[in-house]
């Protein structure tokens, strides 16, 4: 699978994974922590491959300015999910807080998607898109067993602080 297909694979398993926690939460289903877990995991180690091998690989030309946007929607989707990791799956904010992760991850989904790879297929061949996507595949399968979403909250300090 190519870079691209992997992360926009991975993209859509985050979206059902909300759908499924909203449904949850509709339910007061018991499985609302669980799936809080496995969405802060996926965005956490996907952020983390994007980052590491995507984006360098990419920062050239018109594609530099889109992905200094991308790297600061990721840590705004840190900064959440360090707040919720926080926060008591029954307490009344959580929801809320779910609600606003989901915006913020569909928002940079969707420019991801619509800008940021066309550019990158004009820029990289298939062989070269091929080789990347099994080394974020590889690198994603080893974060996804660590528990990334509790790297996050480090990450975020070490982050500028809000303005």
């Amino acid at each position: 699978m190519d870079a691209i297909e992997l992360l926009t694979q991975q993209h859509e398993e985050v979206d059902e994974l909300f759908e499924k926690f909203e449904k949850a939460i509709e339910k007061g289903d018991d499985s609302v922590m669980d799936l809080f877990v496995r969405i802060a995991d996926n965005l956490a180690a996907h952020a983390v491959i994007e980052e590491k091998i995507f984006y360098p690989s990419v920062y050239v030309g018109p594609t530099a300015d889109k992905l200094q946007e991308a790297v600061e929607e990721h840590l705004s989707v840190k900064r959440v999910i360090a707040d919720l990791l926080d926060m008591d799956p029954m307490d009344a904010q959580f929801k809320a807080k779910m609600k606003v992760l989901q915006e913020l991850v569909e928002h940079h989904v969707e420019e991801e998607e619509k800008d940021l790879f066309k550019s990158v297929k004009k820029l990289m061949t298939k062989d070269e898109l091929a080789v990347m996507g099994e080394q974020l595949e590889t690198m994603f399968s080893e974060l996804i067993q660590t528990e990334p979403r509790l790297q996050v909250p480090r990450e975020t300090d070490e982050a500028a602080p809000l303005a």
